[in-house]
C-alpha cells in the first residue's frame, strides 16, 4: 500500500512538472533550460538548420511526443522548421538531423508539405558520399567516418520510421551503426575512436588536428567523451522502437551493455560528472564534460527502462550524474537556467588536442541532451 502510495504521488509530481502553459514558472531544471533556449538563448525564429539546433529540436520533439508540454514547444518547433523551409537539406549528416522536425510535424499536423519535403531531405540522404563500406561520410570532401554521422542520421532515420512505420528507414539505421562500429569500435571496451579515414587525402578542415589519420589504422587514437555519447543515444532510441525479438536487437543490447558496464568505474564520485577523454579520470588536462555525463546517464536511464540494464547496479550511478549535474554544471540566466562544463565543438586530433578544446556555457545540444535526460530520469522514478 506504501510503495502505490508513492508510486501516486510520484505520478502527480510529474504530471505537475510537465503541465503546459507559456505563462508559467519554470520550477524544476529540466524546465527552466528548456525556457532558456526558447525565450532567450534561440528563439524559433533564429533556428539554424545544423546540427548544433537539431538536437535541442530533437528534446522538444520527445517531450511533444510525451504529451509534455506540446502546447509551449510544438509551436516553437513549427516555427522553427518553417522559418528555415528554404535551407532545409540533406546533403551532409549535420544537416539531415534537422530533418526530424519535418518528419515530426508531417505526423503531428497532417500537412502535406512536411511530408514532402521530409522525403527530399532522405533522397539527399541516400546521395551523400560512402565509404568503402557504405559508411556514410561525415565530410563532403575527404571520406571519413564519424561517431557523431551514427546519431545525425539515425535520429532523422527512426522519425521517418514513426512517420511511416517502414521499417527500412530503421534499417538503415542500424546498417550505419554496424559499419562505422566495423572502423570505430574497440572490442575490450566498446568504445568508439572518434574518426576513420578512407582515404589518403589530406584533409584541409581546420577544425581537425593535422594528420590525426597518418598511422596504419587510419584513425585517431582516443575515445572522446560526447562521441561515445552519440553512440550510447543512438542505441537506446532505436531498441526501444525495436520488439525484443529483432533480429539485431541482441547486437545493440550487447554493444550497450558492454559500454555502460566500461563507463560505470570511470565515474568521477565527487562531481558525478565523466571526463572529456573519459578512460583518463583526473589526469592533468583534462576536465569534467556535462553534455557527454548527461548521454551517458540518459542511455543508461533508458536502458534500465527498457529491461536492459540492472536497475541495482546502475540507479547510483545514474542518481550521481543528476545530483552532479545539478550541483556543478547548472548555473542561473536570469530567471531560467543555462549549463557550464560544456567542450565547444569538437573534431579529431590526439589527447592534447581534446584537453585543449574550449570549455563554453551555453550550447543548444547540451540543453537538449541535458532536457532528455532529465525527462528520462523522472519517467524512470515515476515507475
Amino acid at each position: 500500500m506504501k510503495k502505490n502510495f508513492i508510486t501516486c504521488l510520484s505520478l502527480l509530481s510529474i504530471m505537475s512538472l510537465f503541465s503546459c502553459s507559456s505563462e508559467k514558472k519554470f520550477n524544476n531544471w529540466g524546465d527552466k533550460l528548456t525556457q532558456y533556449v526558447v525565450e532567450d538563448y534561440m528563439p524559433a525564429k533564429d533556428y539554424i538548420w545544423n546540427w548544433n539546433e537539431a538536437v535541442f529540436l530533437k528534446s522538444a520533439v520527445v517531450r511533444c511526443e510525451n504529451n509534455m508540454d506540446k502546447d509551449y514547444l510544438l509551436p516553437y518547433i513549427q516555427t522553427a522548421v518553417d522559418s528555415t523551409f528554404r535551407d532545409a537539406n540533406g546533403r551532409h549528416p549535420n544537416a539531415v538531423i534537422s530533418g526530424l522536425g519535418l518528419a515530426y510535424l508531417a505526423q503531428a499536423t497532417g500537412e502535406e508539405r512536411y511530408r514532402e519535403k521530409a522525403f527530399e531531405i532522405f533522397e539527399q540522404y541516400k546521395n551523400i558520399p560512402r565509404a568503402s563500406n557504405g559508411g556514410v561520410s561525415h565530410r563532403e570532401e575527404v571520406i571519413e567516418l564519424w561517431d557523431d554521422t551514427v546519431y545525425m542520421v539515425g535520429e532523422f532515420l527512426m522519425q521517418m520510421y514513426k512517420l511511416t512505420g517502414n521499417k527500412e528507414f530503421l534499417q538503415e539505421a542500424i546498417s550505419q551503426l554496424k559499419k562505422h562500429a566495423e572502423k570505430l569500435e574497440d572490442p575490450e571496451t566498446g568504445f568508439w575512436y572518434h574518426g576513420w579515414d578512407n582515404d589518403t587525402i589530406p584533409s584541409q578542415d581546420p577544425c581537425c588536428q593535422p594528420g590525426w589519420a597518418e598511422n596504419p589504422n587510419r584513425r585517431n587514437n582516443e575515445f572522446w567523451g560526447r562521441g561515445n555519447g552519440w553512440i550510447l543515444m543512438t542505441l537506446v532510441d532505436l531498441m526501444e522502437l525495436l520488439p525484443e525479438n529483432d533480429e539485431d536487437y541482441a547486437y545493440l543490447k550487447a554493444s550497450l551493455t558492454k559500454k555502460v558496464n566500461t563507463l560505470y568505474p570511470l565515474q568521477d564520485e565527487k562531481t558525478g560528472h565523466w571526463y572529456q577523454l573519459p578512460v583518463y579520470p583526473g589526469e592533468k588536462g583534462n576536465f569534467i564534460e556535462s553534455s557527454s555525463t548527461a548521454m551517458y546517464a540518459y542511455a543508461a536511464a533508458k536502458g534500465i527502462a527498457l529491461g536492459i540494464l540492472p536497475a541495482d547496479k546502475y540507479m547510483p550511478m545514474i542518481e550521481r550524474a543528476y545530483v552532479g549535474l545539478e550541483a556543478n554544471s547548472l548555473q542561473p540566466a536570469g530567471e531560467f537556467l543555462k549549463m557550464k562544463n560544456i567542450c565547444d565543438g569538437t573534431c579529431i586530433g590526439d589527447k592534447e588536442y581534446y584537453y585543449n578544446r574550449g570549455i563554453v556555457d551555453s550550447r543548444a545540444y547540451a540543453f537538449g541532451i541535458a532536457t532528455m535526460f532529465y525527462d528520462q530520469y523522472h519517467q524512470l522514478k515515476a515507475e
